[in-house]
């Protein structure tokens, strides 16, 4: 496999002496010496992951990027700068962009990001120092759901967002784009007009996820969820497209990742503990129960309990270390920081 020099040398500097690709001297070298190195990891990680010295999940062949799809370009220090509130990038000018937030440090890189609606953004890496909070809780067990997205053991509850208008729009837009002939000019314009309506609905998932997890992870001392078979789950067709739109295994990797950052204990229970099947005041075990039923009345101890509630007591118990039943005493096999 040629190293990266070889390679920019024949896709880059002998590629703008050619006609077809005289246009790449139009644009600054720094994204397109980026892009080469970004080939160079991806190849280095299939043959790696062919070879068995990568570890996790097999990683295919690098693959061209769709036309329509996302694109980005990324400058590093010398190809960028930042005066007041504008950006300067290399052989495009100055830019005045809508700013999020104040840089807390000097950015190393500055990331162009195009989506598929036409939007453009600029993402920047900066180093900044952990912010320490004292957690106001010990532990916490959440229960994920549909339209309740999350109920706490603490009694606390999220209202997941209402995607259903957005994604009927989607939907309709979908059958008015089977119709129209393709690269015709209004099939794009559907096009774009679909991706802003998905675009809607993940930004406004992203905004609940992201505001949800920092206040958990900031409340709490150990974090307990519970290892949800989400691939089996969405094989229900009637609940598939809902349970979709959720984002449970996005708000996961929000929690794990913001407790590491935060010196949290991140936990995830097995998907085979009877959560939902055994009173958490007095342990009395009532079995299955259908769905529909939201609310159980304990024969042993007369509680009531609503189901939801209830569940997420548990999973904090099982989290923290209890056991449902006393025979069992290798506590250490109920949790793990990775559920297997």
């Amino acid at each position: 496999m040629p190293n990266n020099s070889d390679l920019q040398k024949l896709v880059i500097t002998q590629a703008k002496k050619t006609i077809e690709r005289k246009w790449l001297s139009d644009v600054s070298t720094t994204p397109l010496q980026q892009s080469v190195a970004d080939l160079g990891v991806a190849y280095k990680n299939f043959f790696d992951s062919l070879k068995g010295k990568r570890k996790g999940k097999k990683v295919g062949t690098p693959k061209f990027k769709k036309k329509m799809g996302r694109q980005s370009a990324r400058f590093t220090l010398n190809s960028f700068s930042i005066k007041a509130d504008e950006v300067y990038l290399a052989k495009i000018g100055n830019i005045n962009p809508i700013w999020s937030r104040q840089l807390p440090s000097a950015p190393s890189s500055v990331t162009v990001i195009k989506d598929c609606a036409n939007r453009y953004f600029l993402s920047f890496v900066v180093e900044i120092e952990p912010i320490h909070v004292d957690a106001k809780h010990i532990s916490i067990g959440i229960d994920l759901g549909l339209k309740t997205f999350a109920v706490m053991s603490n009694g606390g509850k999220a209202l997941s967002p209402n995607y259903s208008t957005l994604d009927r729009k989607i939907r309709k837009l979908h059958k008015k784009l089977a119709r129209q002939p393709k690269d015709s000019k209004r099939r794009n314009r559907t096009r774009i007009k679909i991706a802003k309506l998905h675009n809607q609905i993940a930004d406004t998932r992203k905004d609940f996820l992201h505001k949800l997890s920092t206040k958990i992870v900031n409340d709490n001392q150990v974090i307990v969820l519970e290892d949800l078979n989400v691939s089996g789950m969405v094989n229900n067709r009637k609940l598939a497209r809902v349970i979709s739109l959720q984002g449970w295994r996005e708000f996961r990797t929000l929690c794990q990742a913001k407790s590491e950052k935060l010196n949290r204990d991140f936990r995830v229970i097995s998907r085979w503990e009877p959560t939902s099947q055994i009173c958490s005041c007095c342990g009395y075990r009532w079995g299955k129960i259908d769905l529909s039923v939201r609310s159980v009345l304990c024969l042993n101890c007369n509680t009531e309990h609503d189901r939801d509630e209830n569940a997420a007591k548990n999973i904090n118990k099982v989290g923290i270390g209890h056991c449902h039943d006393s025979k069992r005493t290798r506590i250490d096999r109920k949790t793990t920081t990775v559920a297997s």
